[in-house]
């Protein structure tokens, strides 16, 4: 491992930071919405709303963040991590728990929305830090273990949320959100005191602008944004709503379907510093939207449990070689003053497609239907996957991470 503690970064510099706290921070995030995608139905049942606003309840703890998430990378920046993340954590783990006793659907939405202010800055600064503290085929290594940690918690947290669900009603999948406000207060004693860094707030955004402006950021920002419009539309929303409408499942059992990509994403994040020492970051790129595709195209056009199965496994794949590669890509490119600002506008506009998605999706099914949405879907992943090495403008570059 390369420590980087001299760095001067406004943060903690890497010193005393483990993988396990910045997993601890990433596990927190991801709970937000697959958590609750097993009981998304049961939801809009009980408040006897339309399937057409179930998008709304993802949506409302990924709206925040496409503003939020860039400021919140500058306060980084400029106040240090520390002074950020905690906050953020507590923030999240209260609004969260405390949604469990909405009174009403436009009530849980403003819940679900303050915690989505939590959340904005939770996966980004989980990446800053890796980025802070690890360099080069180790630092790809680290993001990919804390990607596998991000992955193996889709495989359990559909199968927990829709366990508890269906013992204990919808209600009391909110509890495990209290999470959050523990990691918080254990994030306070153990990671290092922030160090402010120079200059205004305005000085470090201005900082940011040039590197947004290079394809090497930019290219994987609007991949991103695409990309979890996708995994948050297609999968997380209509997924769950598919099980139920077509195949009369319970919540239990439609939690263990949508954990089935977990595996197939945890093996290929673990494997993301041997992917990036050998391929550039265009070819595993359209390797994942191509995986995309694949999947959506077969989970829409046979109407099966062995078909939406493997078409599960195959958008596991695409997703763990996705995300860890976006994720890398943007922290290499991004100069160590300015990390905290550019990974969160990536972050930023990944909630934008986060946001889109679900309500997108969720129309398309409550419309013409899951065939046609799915279909739609993978065409679009189709054409990202024969445009990604423009999008990131390689060309004959040598890989990403040298090995």
């Amino acid at each position: 491992m390369t420590p980087r503690g001299s760095s001067g970064i406004a943060a903690s510099g890497g010193t005393g930071v483990t993988l396990p706290m910045i997993m601890a921070i990433t596990l927190t995030g991801i709970m937000g919405n697959v958590l609750l995608t097993p009981v998304l139905p049961d939801i809009v049942h009980d408040f006897g709303e339309p399937l057409g606003r179930a998008g709304l309840l993802m949506a409302a703890t990924t709206a925040p963040g496409i503003l939020l998430a860039p400021v919140i990378g500058v306060m980084a920046d400029r106040y240090g991590r520390r002074s950020v993340v905690v906050p953020c954590l507590a923030l999240f783990g209260v609004s969260g728990g405390l949604a469990a006793w909405a009174s009403s659907y436009d009530a849980l939405l403003v819940l679900r929305f303050l915690q989505g202010i939590g959340s904005a800055g939770l996966i980004n600064l989980a990446i800053v830090l890796i980025g802070d503290t690890w360099s080069g085929k180790e630092r790809a290594r680290m993001i990919g273990r804390n990607a596998a940690a991000l992955t193996i918690a889709i495989v359990v947290l559909p199968p927990f949320g829709g366990w508890l669900g269906q013992a204990w009603g919808w209600r009391a999948t909110f509890a495990p959100y209290w999470v959050g406000a523990l990691v918080a207060l254990m994030l306070w004693v153990r990671l290092p005191a922030p160090t402010r860094g120079t200059g205004s707030f305005r000085d470090h955004l201005r900082a940011a602008v040039p590197a947004l402006r290079t394809r090497a950021v930019a290219g994987p920002v609007v991949l991103g944004a695409v990309a979890f419009m996708l995994i948050f539309g297609v999968f997380l929303t209509v997924v769950p709503l598919y099980l139920d409408r077509s195949f009369d499942l319970e919540a239990g059992a439609r939690g263990m379907v949508l954990a089935v990509p977990g595996v197939s994403s945890t093996v290929t994040a673990l494997n993301l510093a041997r992917l990036r020492s050998r391929f550039r970051t265009s070819t595993l790129l359209t390797g994942a939207f191509a995986l995309f595709a694949a999947a959506f195209l077969l989970m829409g056009s046979i109407r099966s449990l062995v078909a939406l199965s493997l078409g599960a496994l195959l958008y596991g794949a695409g997703e763990g070689i996705a995300i860890g590669t976006l994720q890398d890509a943007v922290s290499e490119a991004a100069p160590a003053a300015s990390r905290g600002a550019i990974v969160a506008v990536w972050v930023g506009v990944a909630r934008l497609g986060q946001t889109i998605g679900p309500m997108g999706a969720a129309a398309g099914v409550d419309g013409p239907g899951v065939t046609p949405t799915m279909v739609v879907a993978g065409t679009l992943a189709a054409l990202l996957a024969v445009g990604a090495k423009w999008a990131t403008g390689e060309g004959k570059l040598a890989p990403a991470v040298n090995s």
